[in-house]
């Protein structure tokens, strides 16, 4: 009898991602990876290292993205590489059926007869092209939560290699993007494979250029200094699922790998402001909604509803003076004339109203202005426009200083709110000192 499919992707995850038991017997409980906000391109910003011998690998942090790519074009060189033949087990776990054929000189990483595809997607910029499903070695530091342990290996790391071309509009330096979202080849759903741990992650995003932040694969506890468990801070939601892919080319019909949450209503100090609620449901073609990103740095707002958003903050702060916008921005105010609070500025409080009047997502004055000039701050909130694909995209700048646990198995969503009233940060995790 023919073996079955989901035997066949047993046997994937078992002998081409899994790490060899033979060369040590530690499996760690959770890793962790530094992440940094790149100050001219407001990307967050993290780094594996990968290929035999290994290399550093410098990628934008996306936590919608669909898998790892990588530029294989010019300088990649690695005894360990090997591609994805097609109809093969890792074509099978990608769900990647197409194959293509490479009309290089020679066979090259990212350039071989009969690999299957996928389509590495810069979403930045919305750049996607098909490139060879691929795997090598990678290496990434344990954690027990609190500090970094030892160093452990994945012999076979699926990933996707992609041209140069797709770098514009990156962060200097970059050569990818870690993709951490909804599918079963995004790097949260390899390392939970390969090392048998809980399908969980949790990012925690630093407001600083000069400190990191942290992404954690597994589950907590995950303490900063001075000793604050923040996984003990969660307040949980569902996650949505877009059954309509989001991305800009696909070669499949799959759902979204971006991660969705149920936006009843938006409350600012205390005050529900008026909008069209079907905006916030996702239709039968997949608009609509609203999800989480680390790739849009400030929340994006569908045209009606940042009308009347903007309209209810500024009446909260009528004795203000406001001043120009400055771009992006849409309302800009007169710093001076407002106060400090231990998370943020004193402006009024966001709340986003979830699954019920008792969960709620709130935003303080550390979240919701940006600094643009020494007198001048900005709410940090933008325009996205008529009919967008996504009615609300909570951005980069409110989810610095926050902890979002995203768990896998559940379809569940962790969020702290700022940890600023926990007297800690996001780049408070100890990165120095080894278990």
């Amino acid at each position: 009898m023919a073996l079955s499919s989901k035997f066949l992707l047993f046997c994937f995850l078992l002998f081409f991602i899994s790490p060899s038991i033979a060369k040590t017997s530690f499996r760690p409980k959770a890793l962790v990876l530094p992440v940094t906000k790149d100050g001219s391109t407001l990307q967050y910003l993290t780094q594996i290292k990968q290929r035999t011998p290994l290399v550093p690998v410098k990628l934008t942090l996306d936590l919608g993205g669909q898998f790892l790519w990588v530029v294989c074009e010019k300088e990649y060189v690695s005894s360990s590489y090997r591609f994805a033949p097609c109809h093969s087990a890792p074509c099978s776990l990608a769900n990647a059926p197409y194959c293509f054929e490479c009309f290089g000189t020679k066979p090259r990483p990212g350039c071989h007869n009969n690999t299957c595809n996928l389509l590495p997607e810069n979403t930045i910029n919305g750049i996607s092209f098909n490139g060879p499903v691929s795997m090598d070695v990678a290496s990434i530091q344990s954690t027990d939560g609190k500090n970094p342990g030892r160093v452990v290996s994945v012999p076979k790391l699926l990933f996707v290699c992609a041209d140069s071309f797709h770098l514009t509009d990156l962060a200097k330096g970059v050569t990818g993007m870690a993709g951490l979202g909804r599918t079963k080849i995004s790097l949260p759903s390899l390392f939970s494979s390969a090392f048998s741990f809980k399908r969980k992650f949790a990012i925690c995003l630093s407001s600083s250029t000069k400190a990191n932040g942290a992404v954690f694969f597994g589950d907590g506890p995950y303490v900063m200094l001075p000793g604050v468990d923040v996984s003990k801070s969660l307040t949980y939601t569902p996650l949505i699922l877009n059954p309509v892919t989001t991305a800009s080319l696909t070669f499949t019909d799959l759902p979204s790998s971006d991660y969705f949450i149920e936006v009843k209503s938006i409350k600012i100090n205390g005050h529900v402001i008026p909008m069209n609620t079907s905006l916030l449901s996702i239709d039968k073609k997949g608009f609509g909604g609203t999800k989480i990103s680390t790739v849009h740095p400030y929340t994006v707002l569908e045209s009606s509803i940042y009308e009347v958003f903007i309209e209810a903050f500024t009446k909260g702060l009528a004795k203000v003076p406001r001043v120009k916008p400055v771009s992006p921005f849409g309302a800009c105010f007169n710093s001076t004339h407002i106060g400090s609070t231990r998370a943020g500025a004193a402006v009024p409080q966001i709340d986003l109203v979830l699954q019920s009047s008792k969960v709620i997502w709130s935003i303080f004055g550390a979240n919701s202005m940006v600094q643009v000039k020494d007198d001048v701050l900005c709410l940090g909130f933008v325009d996205g426009g008529v009919n967008p694909r996504t009615s609300i995209v909570i951005g980069g700048h409110q989810l610095e200083d926050n902890l979002l646990q995203f768990d896998l198995a559940t379809s569940r969503l962790g969020f702290s709110s700022s940890l600023l009233f926990h007297r800690t940060t996001c780049s408070n995790f100890n990165f120095t000192s080894n278990a």
